[in-house]
């Protein structure tokens, strides 16, 4: 019987992910799954004393799938870096599941076009996917500090394997889209950049169909907001790959409508894309959509359910296309309402 790990976390965590996993249970009650809750984050730590309890890291490694929340907060901000949410629990999580690709679709609305900053003739028709590299570069590399001279150092290593494999798979992506592949580096100025772009154009001979392209991370920030309709599949390493999908978010019109999958095979860690959001955190005012269809994005990729997957995104864009809205999604006419009212509209669109 398949089993999921639920990690709520923190702040809006709480009440996004219930509404989530309901959405789930809701198109999938003729499956048997088990459903089981366990903490992290900032909340794991006020009960255990840290941010990753071993219990839930020996559920999230026995589990099929991982559905997440968001984690962190000001409450926690003051404890020694390793000790605080992200890197006591974000980033060991992802490596002792050897989570290593983290998929990101980002695709308009249309009925959403209003509420992104970008003008909607550079917003229309945005459909691409960021494919970022998880586990490997500066986040996971050597860091430390010196006292004479005072200094601070972090260290950005990949290794040729660690490339490929992430390159292969955005190829294999590209291949069942638009077949269109850009690797986005810093290869004017980062040995590890031209090294990136190396392995990329090696691996390029595995995927005659797909068009190979390359871009400066700063050029790929800029077009990302200038001209995003040019993108189909971008892969990228860890830390560009982090600022770039934040960055995409507002093509979606809000940050609260980006899904995610941090995948290894068929094991992945799905979550929203947003953080934890503590100012609204308890209010029922957090946007559950992310975490809605970040259920679906598990749904399809772990457990095969295709056809569910997509009920749950045609219920989310039917919600959306009859004016409800989340206060992130706010415009003028728009029919304001709660996380739990969003998340009961789109089980009856089901």
């Amino acid at each position: 019987m398949p089993e999921i790990a639920v990690l709520p976390g923190d702040g809006i965590g709480q009440e996004i992910v219930p509404e989530a996993v309901a959405v789930a249970q809701a198109v999938t009650r003729d499956r048997d799954f088990i459903w089981r809750e366990y903490l992290i984050g900032g909340a794991a730590i006020d009960a255990t004393g840290g941010a990753l309890p071993p219990e839930t890291l020996a559920a999230c490694q026995a589990a099929d799938a991982v559905l997440m929340g968001a984690i962190g907060g000001p409450k926690w901000d003051a404890l020694p870096a390793p000790q605080r949410p992200e890197l006591g629990a974000l980033l060991p999580l992802r490596k002792q599941l050897a989570l290593y690709a983290n998929i990101r679709p980002v695709r308009m609305t249309p009925a959403l076009i209003g509420a992104s900053t970008l003008k909607p003739e550079v917003v229309r028709g945005v459909d691409l996917v960021v494919i970022r590299e998880l586990t490997g570069g500066l986040y996971f590399g050597e860091k430390g500090r010196r006292s004479a001279p005072r200094a601070a150092y972090d260290t950005l290593v990949y290794t040729e394997e660690e490339i490929r494999r992430i390159v292969r798979l955005a190829f294999q992506w590209a291949r069942a889209r638009r077949w269109k592949l850009c690797s986005v580096d810093k290869a004017n100025v980062l040995e590890s950049s031209r090294f990136w772009r190396e392995i990329a154009v090696d691996t390029a001979r595995e995927f005659p169909d797909v068009e190979l392209t390359h871009m400066y991370v700063d050029n790929a920030a800029m077009q990302l907001v200038r001209r995003p309709e040019q993108f189909d599949v971008v892969v990228t390493e860890n830390m560009f790959g982090d600022i770039l999908t934040d960055l995409a978010s507002m093509l979606s019109g809000s940050i609260g409508m980006l899904a995610t999958a941090s995948m290894n095979g068929p094991k992945g860690l799905y979550e929203p894309a947003h953080g934890s959001a503590p100012d609204i955190a308890g209010q029922d005012a957090a946007n559950p959509l992310a975490a809605i269809l970040s259920a679906a994005m598990m749904l399809k990729y772990s457990f095969a359910l295709t056809e569910e997957s997509e009920r749950i995104e045609k219920a989310v864009a039917a919600v959306l296309d009859s004016g409800w809205r989340t206060a992130d999604l706010a415009e003028p006419g728009a029919r304001i309402i709660g996380t739990r009212e969003m998340g009961a509209k789109v089980r009856e669109a089901l």
